[in-house]
């Protein structure tokens, strides 16, 4: 069987806010209530998205500097030292970044859980 099609204009409904029970403030209330919680969330996602952004530019400069500072431009003054037999300058730029770049990796998964915890973004 097929469900009965309604020939009502929806405007039929609309009382224009003229009802005896006194809806107008109701909807007002509601109206305002529903505008505060939207702030609320806005401000909240607004300081979720600072402090993600936050620690996301900090590692990345973490990161950089590692990376070509230690295996690029400090690689010479750096080989006067040695680990595991091989020139420091030159296990950053082999083997050292890489191991930043994980470390890295694992401080944003714990970092960016504390944060969504705060923020009541967590599974």
């Amino acid at each position: 069987m097929s469900e009965p099609v309604s020939t009502a204009d929806p405007g039929d409904f609309d009382n224009g806010g003229n009802t005896a029970g006194g809806s107008e403030g109701a909807s007002s209330t509601d109206t305002t209530s529903a505008n505060t919680a939207s702030e609320e969330t806005s401000a909240a996602e607004g300081a979720y998205w600072r402090e993600n952004i936050r620690l996301l530019v900090s590692l990345m400069a973490v990161w950089f500097a590692v990376s070509f500072g230690a295996g690029i431009l400090l690689r010479d003054w750096l080989d006067q030292f040695s680990l595991g037999g091989y020139p420091l300058g030159f296990w950053f730029a082999q083997q050292g970044s890489i191991y930043v770049f994980i470390a890295l990796i694992v401080i944003y998964v714990v970092r960016m859980k504390a944060i969504e915890r705060k923020y009541d973004l967590d599974d």
